[in-house]
């Protein structure tokens, strides 16, 4: 034994002291010994132990690795790091992964580092992190499908893998990169704090795999979360705190330096195209501008060249107008994880703006579709009364301008400084008005070629496309002015630098093809022409183009932001 008993020192003392009850004869001392502690029962043996002051040899790795207590109201479960503790072994990433049964490149735990300090006082701090179990989770506010849901008695976050239908709004919305879409099931996924084993008071597997005690569980109180994110206090290197409040606390003795950034704070890559989102954005937004340029027309000069001269071909533009915002609005079903389940994407219309934009968008659908067939229907011999044609045109262009407003802000909500609320507002609407500024010029020169009407009118729309085109090419430019005003850190730069180097094709043939859709093209339209056909060639190309190149646009929009995310390694 590695501790001796009182009983067994007292015999020692009386061996010293010659003691006749004790033979001095070794064998005599060794049965003593053997008797006495065939006498002793386990219970007994610890009991001395702890009488004599004695702790356990390894008593120092010993510890709670859950608390003993249940959250109480106002309470809930988070995680706690040690950052003095975190080796970056990573055996909480391995833990993790075979525990949750991840696919090889999936994975719900990272490890991060963070760097900073003197040359001669550097810091390198590895992190850990998984998902905060936010007090206002921003995954479950923007899920349209009500896929996530917070415990109330725990304040566990869970996603509910049944329910989700893999649209990986969750994914843009959350500031630290928790949710991982599986391209194989179709649908997101995340750490749950592995809350089957809570439940049987067993540590997750990240908590118990860590070699240095740096993970636990910890009971904390959710107005103390607030509290430390009002004043910015959660980790150097990884979002701001106040928009979700995340519950995990990160512990370390010495305050980290003040110019502490993650190691890849300097890495830019692009991200994922989405491109069925990029062609449901701008054939929406062609669709909308396309009947608002026709209703402000009617508007300006009612019953004139410039109001009305679609005349008999109202029915053919109005029809392509909706058919282009139809076939848009459905290629989003391509994005989807699950698309059969799609019909459950309108559950979160509370919270979530995406719902809320797949509703307007349905309105409008309904009412442009209506819109388009009355003009169709009395060929049929199905009268239509005339109070409802004017109203179903302003349903058409109000709710198309609703949902081009809940576009704007499903991005705009990310957080993200590359879709900050001026760079996608002025991007979406000025992209509704050329898009529609270009299909109203090819319907109106159509309608004079087809019909031998009088090509009159078109200088003005030609001259208001080039104005909008020019303006949303001059504001997108200034990207490129934070390639030298921010340091190499800002986000903005990282994606000016996205667009100058890994997407500079994109970039260029964008600027290229919206010049010469948007401002040369217009510009020959405005000169004399002396055939409609001529015309109509123009105004085709210049629609083509420009469809094109806003297509370029909002590619990169996707491709060239920078998200937001945890500490990662080491820049290659």
């Amino acid at each position: 034994m590695s501790v001796m008993l009182a009983s067994e020192a007292d015999t020692l003392m009386k061996f010293k002291h010659n003691d006749p009850s004790v033979d001095k004869d070794g064998l005599a001392l060794i049965n003593f010994f053997i008797q006495d502690q065939q006498k002793l029962t386990a219970v007994e043996k610890f009991a001395r132990q702890h009488d004599a002051h004695t702790p356990p040899l390894h008593e120092k790795y010993y510890r709670d690795l859950i608390p003993l207590e249940k959250p109480a109201k106002g309470e809930q479960y988070a995680f706690e790091v040690d950052l003095d503790a975190c080796t970056g072994c990573k055996a909480c990433v391995t833990a993790c992964h075979s525990m949750n049964g991840l696919q090889d490149d999936e994975v719900w735990r990272t490890v991060g580092l963070l760097q900073g300090g003197t040359e001669s006082a550097p810091l390198f701090q590895m992190v850990t992190s998984a998902c905060h179990h936010c007090a206002h989770p921003a995954c479950m506010d923007g899920c349209p499908v009500k896929a996530y849901e917070k415990d109330v008695f725990t304040g566990i976050v869970k996603h509910l893998d049944d329910q989700c239908i893999g649209c990986q709004y969750c994914v843009l919305k959350c500031p630290y990169d928790v949710p991982k879409y599986n391209a194989k099931l179709g649908i997101v996924r995340k750490c749950d704090m592995c809350s089957s084993r809570l439940a049987a008071d067993e540590a997750p597997a990240c908590v118990q795999a860590c070699p240095s005690s740096a993970i636990k569980i910890a009971v904390i109180k959710v107005e103390d979360v607030a509290k430390r994110a009002a004043c910015n206090e959660f980790l150097p290197g990884a979002p701001a705190p106040d928009y979700t409040l995340p519950t995990t606390r990160y512990l370390k003795k010495k305050a980290l330096p003040a110019n502490t950034i993650a190691a890849d704070a300097h890495r830019a890559t692009p991200e994922d195209s989405h491109m069925p989102l990029v062609f449901m954005l701008v054939l929406s937004q062609l669709s909308v501008g396309a009947f608002a340029i026709d209703w402000i027309m009617s508007l300006l000069a009612p019953g004139n060249a410039m109001g009305d001269t679609l005349g008999s071909s109202r029915p053919i533009c109005m029809a392509a107008a909706f058919l282009c915002g139809f076939f848009g609005l459905n290629a989003a079903i391509l994005h989807l994880g699950r698309p059969l389940y799609a019909f459950r994407a309108v559950l979160g219309f509370r919270t979530s703006w995406m719902s809320r934009e797949i509703i307007v968008f349905s309105a409008f659908l309904g009412a442009a579709g209506g819109y388009a067939a009355s003009f169709w229907l009395p060929k049929f011999g199905i009268e239509i009364p005339p109070a409802i044609v004017p109203a179903l045109r302003v349903s058409t262009v109000v709710t198309g301008a609703l949902g081009v407003f809940c576009s704007m802000m499903i991005y705009i909500d990310t957080r993200r400084v590359f879709w900050k609320a001026p760079q996608t507002a002025i991007k979406f609407g000025l992209s509704t008005i050329v898009l529609g500024l270009a299909a109203f010029l090819i319907f109106k020169t159509a309608h004079a070629t087809f019909t031998g009407a009088a090509l009159q009118g078109i200088r003005p729309l030609c001259a208001a496309l080039a104005g909008a085109a020019v303006l949303k090419m001059v504001y997108e430019a200034q990207i490129f002015r934070h390639l030298k005003k921010f340091a190499p850190p800002h986000p903005l730069k990282k994606s000016a630098l996205l667009m100058a180097r890994d997407l500079v094709l994109a970039t260029n043939l964008r600027f290229t093809l919206g010049v010469i859709g948007g401002f040369i093209l217009p510009l020959m339209l405005m000169g004399p022409i002396a055939h409609s056909g001529i015309a109509l060639f123009f105004a085709a190309a210049s629609g083509g183009t420009l469809l094109i190149s806003e297509l370029l646009e909002r590619y990169l929009y996707f491709r060239a932001v920078v998200a937001l995310k945890m500490p990662g390694g080491m820049a290659a």
